[in-house]
Formats: C-alpha cells, structure tokens, sequence
C-alpha cells in the first residue's frame, strides 16, 4: 500500500529507492518531528517557565536574554563541531546516530525530570538557580540538536545518494520531515494534555526510534544502494589525526570557492529569519492573549502547523516539479525572490500603521511563507550541491556550515535585535534594508553555486 502510494505521488521513483528513501523519510520524520515540538517548546520554557516573575526575575526576563541564548549558543557549537569532526574519522557513519542520540536522549530525559518536578511541586521547590539553569540549558541542547543531528542527516544520505536519485527521493524525505514537523507543532497546541514535561518525554522517544530505524535501514537496504558519488566514494577512508581534524572542514570552507557560496545560501537566509522572528514572538509575548504561557504555547503551535503544512503542500505537489521542470539553479533563487519580496510587502504593510493584532498576523505569515518555501524548496536544493563532494567536505565543512555558520548566522541576527529590541520601528527599519543587503549577496552566492555545481556534475568531477 505505502509503495503504490508513494510511487503515485512521485511516478519517478524505481521500486528499489522507494523503500531506502522512504526508511529515510522515517529517520527524518522522527528527526524534525522531535525537533518541531521542542522548537517551539524550546521558547515556551525559557519565555514562560525558566525565569517566572514569582522567584524574583523582572517580567518577560526570558524574552530580553534570548538575544544573549542566541550569541552564546556560536560557542557551545564551536566545541560541539570540534567533538563532531573527530568522531566522524572514529566511526562509521551510521554509528554516528546511535553515538549522538543516545547523549541528546540523557540530556532530555534530566530536562524532563526538571520540568516534571517545576510541574508537580512548584517554582519555589526548584529555586530560582535550578530552573534558570535548566532554562539555558535546555535552550542549547535544542539549538544544537536541530543543527548538528540535521545536520548529519543530510550528510549521511548525500553520501549515500547520486545527484540523479536525490531529485527523485530527495522530495519525499522533505514530505516525511513535514509530517513530522507538523505532528510535533500540533502537540503544543494541545498544552492542556501536553504538559512541558510530558512533550519532552515523548520527543525523547522519537530520538531512540531514530536509532531504531537507522538500524533496520542498514540491514534492510543492501550495501550497493548505500553509495553514492563513485568519486567522492573514493575518499571514505582519509583519516587525520585530531588537530587535523578539528580544523580540516573549516580550512576546506576557507580555501573552496564553491563551498563558500553554500556557506552564503545557508546562512544568510538564518540572518534575516532571526530579525524576523524576534519580531513575531515578542510581539505575541506581550500580546494580551498571548501573554500566559498555555496561550503563548498554542501561538506557536499554530505557527509551526501553519508553516509546516504549507512546506507539506509544496514538497507533495510542488518541489519535484519545479526541481526537474526549471533545474537546480531555480530552486537556489526562488527562496531568496520570494523571502525579498515578501519582506518588502511586510515593511510597506508596517509604514501603515497596523494595529498590533495585524502586524502580529502579517509577520506571522511572513513567517510561515520564508519557512515553507526553505524546508519545500531550498533546503533539498541546497543539499544536492553537496553530493558531488569528498568525504570531508560532506561530512566536516557542512558540518562546520550547518552548525557553526548557522550559529554565527543567528547570532547576528540576535545581536541585530538586541540593537533594537527596544524600539519595533528602528527594528523593523534598519532589519529590513540590511535584511535586502544580505538578500543580494545570497542571490549572486547561489546563482555562482548552481552554475558550479551542473559544471561538477557535467564532468564527473568534486569538490574535496
């Protein structure tokens, strides 16, 4: 029933893909199902439960230190990616799954039990520096579980996957991660039922399925379906020593062209999100409705369902399509037109003075547009620039890209917000005309990317 289904959806796929892409689409589903849920949870706690007004913090304290969570969460990446690098040249790459989310696994489970004795026994049991502490904490194990374990996904199956067969699977991981991405924001719209605790103690099960499945894909798909690239294959086997290591993706970024225009399409856009967000979820913070946690809760549910189903639609219906009908290039530019052009309506739209409700509403949406169209459209575009590549560069410098760029992308932002987090007009002013800045550079960046990577291809060549 899945097969015929999944080969009506997407006619292109051969029998054989269907089950290793749809395993995948599995792995990811639980992936960024868990990683939706606690996204969104993610603010909850630290706007709402980490530092409440009756153990002494001002109000809205979690909002005004966010923008600091964003900057110092570059550092705890930067020592992350250093782990990273060395375990990649330990393990194979499917041991990486069960290394990485067995810590994430632990490091929930203790934030659960924090949450679960907050829930049960009250805000002056815990003290002010438990739940602070729990409140940071939990906001960098987030951060970066989104970053590096996404991250490591689409490094795992570029390795695995020809250029030819990303554009026919590629789409249905994308569906599979929606779904997931649309279940887990669903969940925290329903606050009553789910309780922090409880969300975090079912997310922590999808991170286990995660090992679960991977293991069953490895003996499932056999080993002539799990290569790739022929002559990025061929370097599997480079190892370095640790100092090496630790700086080969970063010195592979510096000194690759190619590389840095990937650096500039997936990070210039998390720039421009930030601002962008900030603005949303401050403005809902202190929105009358919005201004208690359980409602605040469900605002971001309703925006992760709402982003989330519209990148479903596109990835069912539109991203193959516009992928095979109008190439790669089209797929690197449509986002950053789209996002320009939309951002553009929202700062018009703000000149008019709105009221906050339909300012709260038209950066909502948005929002919810740069969103789907980057997880439809872009990010399966941006991923198949990767598969004609070394070991290295897909494995260490996308994960320094992924991971560290991401972070310093996002920091930037947040700095840009702290700047101005006091005055919405300067806000949305000055974020603007620099968000267009960036928007340029990014269309040059992915135009020079797309032509690069069709010459790559054309010639059987890589980038290492």
């Amino acid at each position: 029933m899945f097969t015929q289904v999944v080969h009506y959806i997407y006619p292109d796929l051969k029998r054989e893909e269907i089950k290793k892409f749809g395993l995948l689409a599995l792995t990811f589903f639980f992936t960024i199902g868990a990683y939706w849920a606690l996204r969104l949870l993610k603010d909850v706690i630290f706007f709402k439960l980490a530092f409440p007004a009756d153990l002494g913090w001002l109000p809205n304290q979690g909002g005004k230190f966010q923008t600091d969570a964003k900057f110092y969460s570059v550092f705890v990446v930067i020592a992350l990616v250093a782990v990273y690098t060395k375990l990649i040249d330990m393990f194979e790459k499917h041991k990486l799954f069960y290394i990485l989310c067995t810590a994430y696994a632990i490091l929930f489970t203790g934030i659960t039990a924090v949450l679960f004795a907050q829930a049960t026994l009250g805000d002056a049991y815990l003290g002010k520096t438990i739940l602070a502490t729990m409140g940071w904490v939990s906001y960098f194990a987030i951060e970066s579980f989104g970053s590096i374990l996404v991250a490591f996904f689409w490094s795992f199956t570029s390795s695995i996957t020809t250029t030819d067969a990303a554009k026919r699977g590629y789409p249905l991981i994308i569906a599979g991660a929606q779904v997931g991405a649309i279940l887990g924001s669903a969940l925290n719209y329903f606050s009553s039922v789910f309780a922090p605790w409880k969300l975090f103690a079912v997310c922590t099960l999808a991170v286990i399925s995660i090992m679960a499945v991977i293991s069953y894909f490895m003996r499932a798909i056999p080993t002539e379906q799990r290569v790739g690239n022929k002559a990025a294959h061929a370097t599997e086997k480079a190892k370095e020593g640790f100092f090496e290591g630790l700086f080969a993706g970063l010195r592979l970024l510096l000194t690759r062209r190619y590389l840095v225009g990937i650096l500039i399409v997936s990070t210039f856009y998390e720039v421009v999100n930030t601002i962008v967000d900030y603005q949303m979820k401050m403005q809902a913070a202190v929105h009358p409705y919005y201004a208690d946690s359980a409602h605040f809760q469900e605002f971001l549910s309703l925006y992760g369902m709402a982003t989330n189903t519209l990148a479903l639609f596109m990835a069912l219906l539109g991203t193959s399509y516009l992928i095979k009908r109008f190439g790669l290039i089209f797929g690197l530019l449509f986002f950053p037109t789209g996002l320009g052009l939309a951002l553009g309506g929202l700062y018009l739209f703000f000149q008019g003075s709105p009221t906050p409700s339909a300012l709260l509403w038209a950066t909502f949406g948005v929002m919810m547009l740069a969103k789907g169209i980057s997880y439809a459209v872009s990010n399966p575009t941006k991923e198949m620039m990767y598969i004609p590549t070394s070991k290295d560069v897909k494995f260490k410098a996308k994960g320094v890209i992924d991971t560290l760029g991401s972070r310093v992308a996002k920091a930037s932002g947040a700095k840009i917000n702290k700047l101005f987090q006091h005055s919405l007009a300067d806000l949305m002013t000055y974020g603007t005309f620099l968000s267009f800045g960036l928007i340029g550079i990014w269309f040059a960046a992915a135009l020079y990317v797309g032509r690069k990577n069709a010459k790559l291809t054309s010639e059987g060549k890589i980038v290492e």
